[in-house]
Order: C-alpha cells, then structure tokens, then sequence
C-alpha cells in the first residue's frame, strides 16, 4: 500500500487521525494537565483553569483507573489514596488538575488519587466514542490525509503547546473523499491546543491500544481534525 509514495506541499490540511495517532498525542495532553508539570512551567495548561474551555466540544478525556479492561487498573495511587474514575477534559472543557498531596498542598487543591513515583498522573486514558465511521471521516476529506502511526513526538515550546511529530508506517493524501495515494516523510507541526479545539468529529468503534509510544493503556476511536499545518522533514 506505501509503494509509489508521492510528496505534496507543505501546510494545513484536514487529517484523519488513527487511534494509534491518537493515543500518542493524548499522552502528552494528560500529562499537561498535571499540577506538577503546571507547577514546573512545562505545560500548555498553564493559564487555564478547571471551567475553561480548551477543546472542541465533542472531544472528552477520562482518566480511568476503575476500567477491568485495562491494565494499569488500580484502587490506590502511589500515596495510598484511593483512586477514582474522572473527566479530565468534559465536551472540550477543563474538568480536572490532577494531584497528588504534595501539589495540592501547593495548589491549595485536593489530592485526586493520581500520585505516581515522580508526580501525579492519568492512569489510563479513555476517549469516549463519537458518531462517525473512518470511512465516513475520509469521505469529508476535500484534501486531507490519513495518518495510521507516527513517533518522535517533541514539545519545542511546552507553555505553548507547539510540537512536531513524524508521520510513519502508511500516510495517504485524499482528495474529495477518495484516497489518491501513499505519501513520504511527512510531520504534522502545530500546537496542541489548536489541535484540541479543531477536533471535528471523533469514531464511532474503539480501539484499545498500548505500545512503546503509547505507554499508558488507552481506549480509543478515529479523530477528525481540521486545519492541521503539515511539514516536511528535512532529512
């Protein structure tokens, strides 16, 4: 399917984002919503507070620890606290910091049950399903691509949210609707927050992953993201 790739110009272009895709991004955006990467300056969450509106309405995050189907399932976090299922994000709005006692002391907050060795975090991260099937989402697609897996994903500016990430394994371009062909080297370089807020629409079937660039257990669908800047790699 990658033989015969083809490369295209750089800018911003509609993508349909594999659960794989998917499941590496939000890694790094429920990490930013940790009081202590808040705390040390290193997060795109840094202004914002619970109640503010920080993605596309149709885009939720739950941290859930209570799931039997995923692995990092616990009761306690790292503290002894119990641990509880809960919204990070809710219909694109901030729901929850996540602490353990140390920043809440600081943050004048509670402890959520997320205390791990080094600082607090998500458990296991699931995106509830949306109403769309893949093929539907590429069907939108007037030029757009397909993004199946991706790795080396670096924060240049972590208050902002701006990152790059390279798109691997099978990339194709679209062109209304139709998958035209396989495309090279390609990264996606933009800011999370842009991101969030350009979700469009999310799949309606669910993926569980989990691998080296996925590190937490996920539960995850397709995305549908508008208005992404595509780059290309130099080398």
């Amino acid at each position: 399917m990658s033989r015969g790739r083809k490369g295209i110009e750089p800018g911003r272009y509609d993508v349909v984002l594999s659960p794989m895709v998917m499941g590496n991004l939000i890694d790094v955006v429920a990490d930013s919503a940790s009081a202590f990467m808040i705390l040390m300056g290193m997060s795109f969450f840094q202004r914002n507070k619970p109640g503010d509106a920080v993605a596309s309405e149709v885009f939720s995050l739950i941290d859930d620890p209570e799931d039997p189907d995923l692995p990092e399932s616990t009761g306690f976090d790292d503290e002894g606290l119990p641990t509880r299922r809960k919204y990070i994000i809710e219909s694109g709005v901030l729901r929850t910091i996540l602490h353990n006692s140390a920043t809440a002391k600081v943050m004048k907050a509670e402890p959520t049950g997320n205390a791990g060795w080094l600082m607090p975090h998500a458990w296991n991260y699931v995106v509830p399903a949306g109403d769309m099937g893949e093929e539907e989402m590429i069907s939108e697609l007037k030029r757009g691509i397909v993004i199946t897996n991706n790795w080396y994903t670096r924060l240049q500016n972590y208050v902002e949210g701006t990152f790059s990430t390279i798109a691997r394994d099978a990339v194709f371009y679209v062109e209304n609707g139709e998958i035209k062909y396989p495309l090279g080297k390609i990264r996606i370089a933009d800011t999370f927050p842009h991101l969030l807020k350009n979700i469009r629409a999310l799949g309606r079937e669910i993926f569980k992953i989990k691998w080296w660039e996925v590190p937490k257990p996920s539960k995850l669908p397709f995305a549908l993201i508008e208005d992404v800047n595509i780059s290309l790699p130099k080398i």
